[in-house]
């Protein structure tokens, strides 16, 4: 009787903690329908400029390294809670995008990707942050 007992309550543990462990794996995203005007839309700040490096670096930090990472590498402390992948701003894929398809999926997001439009208002800001995640290159 112990030893059927011992069974059972091992088998549903590992059972409960496949369960979890299945729940929490990030599926990715669908892909993103960007709309033609941000695709073609081109940064207002001048690349390599330190003082627009520095300030797109600090605000990056302080609204989107939580999910994305420090590196952008989609390990952010809040990444494991989300439910689709945070994405890899490194990857070859990603860097090959425009700058207006980075800026709209940065500020005007989908599902679990907040709006930031009303959090960093400045349109200069903004490329900003652009600017500072292009230089997240493998």
């Amino acid at each position: 009787m112990k030893n059927t007992i011992k069974s059972l309550f091992l088998l549903g543990s590992v059972v409960a903690f496949m369960v979890t462990t299945m729940s929490m794996t990030q599926k990715p995203g669908e892909p993103w329908n960007i709309p033609a005007k941000y695709k073609t839309m081109k940064s207002t700040v001048k690349a390599g400029d330190a003082s627009i490096n520095a300030e797109g670096k600090e605000l990056y930090n302080k609204h989107c390294k939580s999910c994305h990472g420090a590196k952008g590498l989609g390990d952010g402390p809040k990444a494991a809670s989300m439910k689709t992948s945070t994405g890899d701003f490194s990857s070859k894929g990603f860097q090959a995008q425009t700058d207006g398809e980075i800026y709209y999926q940065s500020f005007i997001g989908r599902g679990e990707m907040p709006n930031f439009e009303k959090k960093i208002t400045d349109e200069n800001d903004r490329w900003a942050v652009v600017g500072y995640i292009r230089t997240m290159k493998k």
